[in-house]
């Protein structure tokens, strides 16, 4: 959907994470769902009132289960001097047909800690910023993919032309993780038994 925003569609919900208000300069698109998750309250990640259908809105740590999909939202902070800066930040870790898929939000930690690795727990797709400047850049979002061992790591929270937020592109994440000529798709479709043995890096293009 745009900056950190995706939709996760299961077979019967599903889920939005971090809709922007489209002051960013970036179209939302039109889009509904049941669940609805919110990393932190800044109007590039908090906008709910985009979102149609009437969704359940979680937005703070804890354990949800929801329709059928499990979410683990787990404390962490949107910055490396404990929330001095820019507060505080949820880790989700989403349960939807029993594929595992971790949204870092705006994480601004450069590594996250035993607990929060322990808390958060089996990654299958990881949605990870890498733009810096707001969070963590190209080379700690490396690092991090590698701690959390997901199948699939799907970069966000990056440059975009469109956008009035001054962020690195994702060329530098793509360099880090030894890729060259990713060329984004408009959409993944994939299930936990179909999740790659080998690490896959993916671009998503926005809607």
């Amino acid at each position: 959907m745009g900056h950190a925003s995706f939709k996760l569609k299961g077979k019967n919900t599903s889920v939005v994470t971090d809709p922007y208000d489209p002051s960013i300069g970036l179209k939302y698109p039109k889009v509904e769902a049941d669940i609805v998750t919110i990393s932190h309250d800044h109007p590039d990640h908090n906008a709910v009132g985009q979102v149609g259908g009437a969704p359940f809105v979680v937005s703070g740590p804890g354990e949800y289960e929801i329709a059928g999909v499990k979410i683990i939202g787990v404390a962490s902070f949107h910055d490396e001097k404990k929330g001095e800066l820019r507060g505080k930040n949820t880790i989700y870790n989403i349960k939807i047909d029993g594929l595992w898929i971790c949204h870092l939000g705006d994480l601004g930690q450069n590594e996250l800690t035993d607990e929060q690795s322990e808390q958060i727990g089996q990654v299958g797709i990881l949605l990870i910023p890498v733009g810096g400047v707001y969070t963590i850049d190209a080379e700690e979002a490396a690092k991090i993919a590698a701690s959390l061992e997901a199948k699939v790591v799907i970069p966000m929270h990056y440059a975009n032309l469109a956008s009035n937020l001054k962020l690195e592109p994702v060329d530098k994440f793509l360099k880090e993780m030894g890729v060259e000529g990713a060329e984004p798709a408009s959409k993944l479709s994939i299930t936990n038994e179909k999740l790659p043995e080998e690490l896959a890096v993916i671009l998503l293009n926005k809607i």
